[in-house]
């Protein structure tokens, strides 16, 4: 039988938008899965909605605008400096990022990212579920 791309980590394949300092995550292609590509987005304006968005150096003002053009279904991860203050960290959460990582570890990140992209799928299988006629 062979295997539904769909039922792994991220499906058949899944774009990373960064928006910021590339050099802080370049390392994290070699942890995506296969078939994840990324790209760097010029500014907010070229971020779509089917993208796994990363706001690397991110700012509360950043995440705000990125939520304010972006559907809610978008997964955007905010990386702040590892020594970022507490307060920096909730702003960003309570601007709308979903996931905050401290430092931007490539392993770490790739981590967060997959996940956020099961979520993503997950709820898609479920809208479709209930959409289905019974």
């Amino acid at each position: 039988m062979p295997i539904n791309q769909e039922t792994l980590s991220g499906g058949p394949s899944a774009v990373v938008a960064v928006f910021g300092h590339l050099n802080r995550v370049a390392a994290l292609q070699q942890h995506l899965p296969a078939g994840w590509t990324m790209r760097q987005a010029p500014d907010l304006a070229d971020l779509r909605a089917d993208e796994l968005v990363l706001l690397s150096g991110a700012t509360v003002d950043q995440v705000a605008a990125a939520r304010s053009v972006l559907p809610t279904r978008t997964l955007v991860v905010a990386v702040v400096d590892e020594q970022a203050p507490g307060d920096l960290v909730a702003g960003v959460l309570t601007a709308g990022a979903d996931v905050c990582v401290r430092g931007g570890q490539p392993a770490i990140l790739a981590g967060h990212l997959i996940a956020g992209r099961r979520r993503q799928r997950a709820g898609h299988w479920a809208r479709l579920d209930r959409q289905r006629p019974r």
